[in-house]
């Protein structure tokens, strides 16, 4: 009787329980209950053609969903190179780019016999662009892991194809973004990068005015280098002789002009400390070259007018 009430019991909890567990079935192989409507499709390529229908609906939550699970099911199979681009796409559509970027960079790294390998350094490449022409460094309000993609990511461009047709750009405008955070030497290093491994590309004349820029930025940092600054206008002088012509020697000769001010202050100023040491003769020295160096800046009256006033004898004693 008691094995009878027990039997009875055990079948009215199963037929309470029933509605809840109607989707889950008893698999003999897993040896659990598994739902189906949860389950990967029996094949890869049913998975992936099942995931895509989501993204191809513009259900991009769902379609991250069935993509991962065919890579988590079948990693080896062709379709799972394909569901991992695809990953990289819904990221793009709802302008997750970083998650995208990252994305598509596991393609390259985990299925670089892709044929998708040029499209995909592509995007990244235009991924890259929208970071530096000023997409916030935020993804879904939270602050990303790195100081700016760009830099990143256009690394990543020159590394996936070195010697490929967006390699020199990549070079180049990683340097403009190294720049553009006054990380001048790591700028300059980027320029150089452009001039020594793509030598024939449309990017070396513009890479070697930025190596003047840079050089120049940091002749105008609080700790004044005349050596620097002197390298940067002969780098802007070469420039304007070899491209006289350019539209960036315009720029070039703006920068030698504000570098020859720059000397022409740092002449004016030790000339004006020898005087008032009372040290005339070395102070009529730095004056005279003031004049002689740098007629045209603002600095040349000012030193003409200190050398009359030497000359009158209005500061001896």
């Amino acid at each position: 009787m008691k094995k009878l009430i027990f039997l009875v019991s055990l079948m009215v909890c199963f037929q309470a329980a029933a509605p809840a567990y109607s989707f889950w079935i008893w698999t003999p192989k897993t040896g659990k209950f598994v739902n189906p409507k949860t389950e990967p499709k029996p094949t890869p390529k049913e998975q992936f053609e099942y995931a895509k229908s989501f993204f191809d609906g513009k259900k991009y939550d769902d379609a991250a969903r069935e993509l991962k699970k065919v890579i988590k099911t079948y990693p080896k199979s062709v379709e799972a190179s394909e569901a991992q681009y695809y990953l990289g796409m819904t990221e793009e559509a709802q302008g997750k780019l970083y998650e995208a970027y990252q994305a598509f960079q596991t393609v390259i790294e985990k299925y670089p016999f892709s044929e998708r390998i040029a499209e995909i350094n592509e995007r990244i490449y235009k991924i890259g662009e929208s970071f530096m022409s000023g997409v916030k460094r935020k993804s879904m309000g939270v602050v990303l892991p790195v100081e700016n993609p760009a830099i990143e990511i256009y690394q990543k461009v020159v590394d996936n194809s070195t010697y490929g047709p967006l390699a020199p750009k990549a070079q180049y405008k990683l340097g403009l973004v190294l720049k553009g955070a006054s990380r001048y030497y790591e700028a300059e290093d980027a320029f150089n990068k452009v001039l020594s491994n793509y030598p024939d590309s449309e990017w070396v004349e513009a890479a070697r005015f930025q190596i003047a820029s840079c050089k120049a930025s940091v002749s105008r940092s609080p700790d004044y280098d005349q050596g620097g600054a002197k390298e940067a206008k002969d780098k802007f002088e070469e420039f304007v002789r070899e491209h006289p012509d350019a539209v960036l020697s315009r720029d070039a000769e703006k920068n030698i002009q504000q570098l020859n001010e720059r000397e022409a202050e740092s002449d004016y100023s030790i000339a004006l400390f020898y005087e008032k040491q009372k040290v005339f003769e070395s102070a009529r020295i730095y004056y005279n070259n003031v004049i002689t160096n740098y007629p045209d800046s603002s600095w040349a009256a000012k030193a003409m007018e200190r050398l009359n006033i030497l000359d009158t004898g209005k500061n001896k004693k």
